[in-house]
């Protein structure tokens, strides 16, 4: 028994997704859906795909048992809502949604219907996440104390093009989402590994002084005068966390989110060249780049992609990843995002298979979102504390997959 899987969206992040939803062991079939008709039927020759419509609303008319949703940021939350309305299950790019409202919308319908959500939060598989949970599950790093993540983005580093991409005429009211609406990156980079919560927060915002006029008051759908924005978060087990989330800033690295997480007995440490780990003996500095270094993708690279989402979309897997747990069927198929991709597809079949919920379910994906969202209130506030929301706990007769012990392939 197979799945027959929907992607909405047909975007240049997409198709690194569809060769991988094709080719999983437990998909039956591939259907796509985009309002541009040229773009979907493009991508359906390219890839042989022999179904293929021209929204959303058809394709939840359509007899697929669950929908992949790659549009754009801020269009999440009302489309996983209709989708899940509609009966399907949902896999979708980051973030979950763009108001509390619609977060705890989405939780409620998973809660009543029983359908997977899975958000594609590729941070959670970069090789520095996989490691430091490696560490912190083994209590190498003893009891958390602070972690600092975070996404350092330029707008000049392919944002421009990707937003006037998908944004048409009005691309800037989009652009200029707040930093702290797009955290999930970076704060699942701590929240992955510890398994805590965010429960306080106060927030810095830089106001933008670009002449583009993309982040100001009145020049974007959220009247958001911030570019960069830093916040100071309490953690549910008693640590702190900072995330900076920067989309002016002279910066490049070997990657554009990493973590550094400190614990009582171990530290890891990571910047823009090398990753280290360290501990209570003075001697014992390890230099633990060669281990997280990603391969190269061999998939082209799309004409005119800037250098950096060139670097992000076309990145392979790690020594670190744990890739004895992927079908042989992926192979040679793309990845992307430091390795992520495949695993992230993969997790999503093997919860569609027993349906148990995936690592990043749907009360995970509230738990990247919220905090950025009140952190950005709290900025507006000139870093007032405020108290995040709490969504619970996954129900009770729900049970989370383990997918680095599932690898069997055939019922």
């Amino acid at each position: 028994m197979g799945f027959k899987i929907g992607i909405v969206g047909t975007g240049s992040f997409a198709r690194g997704f569809v060769p991988l939803f094709k080719n999983h062991p437990f998909t039956d079939e591939v259907v796509l859906a985009d309002l541009i008709k040229e773009r979907v039927e493009k991508m359906a020759e390219d890839f042989q795909i022999k179904r293929y419509v021209y929204s959303l609303d058809e394709m939840l008319k359509t007899n697929v048992d669950a929908v992949a949703i790659f549009t754009q940021r801020h269009l999440h939350g009302e489309q996983v809502k209709r989708a899940l309305q509609a009966g399907k299950h949902v896999y979708c790019a980051v973030p979950m949604a763009q108001t509390q409202d619609e977060v705890f919308e989405i939780l409620e319908l998973v809660r009543r219907t029983g359908l997977i959500y899975m958000t594609g939060e590729t941070s959670y598989y970069y090789p520095s996440a996989v490691f430091c949970r490696d560490r912190f599950k083994a209590g190498a790093f003893g009891h958390f104390v602070y972690g600092e993540a975070r996404y350092f983005h330029d707008m000049s580093h392919g944002f421009y093009d990707a937003f006037r991409r998908s944004g048409g005429a009005d691309w800037k009211r989009v652009a200029g989402i707040p930093p702290m609406h797009y955290p999930t990156h970076s704060i699942s980079l701590v929240l992955s590994v510890t398994g805590a919560k965010a429960l306080k927060v106060s927030c810095l915002g830089y106001i933008d002084r670009h002449m583009d006029g993309i982040f100001r008051k009145g020049g974007n759908l959220w009247d958001n005068p911030f570019s960069n924005e830093t916040a100071l978060f309490r953690t549910s087990d008693g640590g702190m966390m900072r995330i900076n989330e920067f989309r002016r800033i002279g910066w490049s690295g070997k990657v554009g989110e990493d973590v550094s997480l400190f614990g009582t007995l171990g530290s890891f440490e990571e910047n823009a060249l090398t990753s280290v780990w360290t501990t209570l003996d003075r001697n014992d500095i390890e230099d633990v780049t060669p281990l997280l270094t990603c391969r190269r993708d061999p998939s082209p690279a799309v004409q005119g992609e800037h250098s950096t989402i060139a670097r992000d979309f076309h990145s392979s897997v790690a020594k670190v990843h744990h890739t004895y747990r992927l079908p042989d069927s992926f192979k040679g198929l793309p990845n992307g995002h430091y390795g992520s991709h495949q695993f992230l597809v993969d997790d999503f079949m093997k919860a569609l298979a027993t349906n148990q919920l995936p690592p990043n379910h749907a009360w995970r994906a509230a738990e990247y979102i919220l905090p950025g969202l009140v952190a950005h209130q709290s900025a507006l506030r000139d870093g007032e504390l405020m108290s995040i929301p709490d969504v619970g706990e996954v129900p009770s007769d729900r049970t989370i997959l383990d997918p680095d012990s599932f690898i069997a392939y055939r019922f």
